[in-house]
């Protein structure tokens, strides 16, 4: 489920790049999204 919200973010971030869409509410829930991912692969998957 977190690979799909990364995912539909990085899509929405780039829509926003070619519409300018959003403003930097999309760069913003992309930062988050990356954040989320390196902790994500930091952690490995003990969590699970």
């Amino acid at each position: 489920m977190l690979w799909t919200i990364i995912v539909i973010l990085i899509v929405l971030w780039l829509l926003g790049l070619v519409g300018h869409i959003g403003g930097s509410l999309i760069h913003l829930l992309l930062v988050i999204a990356v954040v989320v991912l390196i902790v994500n692969l930091l952690r490995g998957r003990r969590g699970l």
